[in-house]
């Protein structure tokens, strides 16, 4: 049984990492069930274990926290949703690629329920969109910009950290890192698409998705 919690409000990251590293020792020690926990943070930075400091621009910007996550520099913060996904990874195949497939996967199920394309491409990590209404690039190439993140950690093999979703974030914050490490790439959102998407609308959207992508039906608290 996955079960499915919504936190109103801005969560703090530390506070969300302390409740992960509780929940997960829990699941490995059968006392809770698998979770995926949507939440929201205040405007702040963060690092995984291949973030280079070249990569934040400005440091003095917003809090700026190291994790032991996978992937680079990112940005959390209001209008951006956040799932963290603490699953048994062991139990659905011990392949950790597939896993982080079946994440790509989510999301774009999710973004598809609002007749948004989503693409992965070799070499980026996350979710991109096409951009037939920007300039074409120095190259003559059709822009894209990133709409998802994704970052996992596993112990024991259960996954923590997760996915985020851009719905209606401040995009200028983004400015005081290179996302991901990725410089030649633009950052958009479901809003700056011109869609009039809320957080709850993507929250019954991955809902949704879930189920067709994992298998599981989960349950809400």
């Amino acid at each position: 049984m996955v079960e499915w919690i919504i936190s109103p409000g801005l969560t703090g990251f530390r506070a969300a990492e302390q409740w992960m590293e509780a929940r997960v020792a829990d699941i490995i020690a059968g006392k809770a069930s698998e979770c995926i926990w949507l939440v929201e943070h205040p405007p702040l930075y963060t690092a995984g274990t291949s973030a280079k400091p070249e990569d934040l621009r400005e440091p003095d910007r917003f809090d700026v926290f190291t994790t032991k996550r996978g992937g680079q520099y990112t940005y959390h913060g209001p209008g951006q949703r956040v799932a963290y996904v603490l699953l048994d990874v062991a139990a659905r195949g011990r392949d950790i690629r597939l896993f982080v497939q079946q994440l790509e996967a989510w999301v774009i199920a999710t973004l598809d329920q609002f007749n948004v394309t989503g693409e992965i491409r070799e070499g980026r990590v996350g979710v991109w969109v096409a951009r037939p209404d920007k300039p074409t690039t120095q190259s003559g190439e059709m822009p894209e910009d990133k709409i998802a993140a994704i970052g996992i950690r596993l112990r024991k093999w259960i996954s923590f950290h997760g996915i985020s979703i851009n719905v209606e974030p401040e995009l200028t914050h983004f400015d005081g890192i290179v996302p991901c490490g990725i410089s030649d790439h633009g950052v958009t959102s479901l809003v700056d698409l011109g869609l009039p998407v809320t957080i709850e609308d993507v929250d019954i959207a991955l809902l949704q998705s879930f189920a067709k992508v994992f298998g599981d039906i989960p349950t809400p608290r």
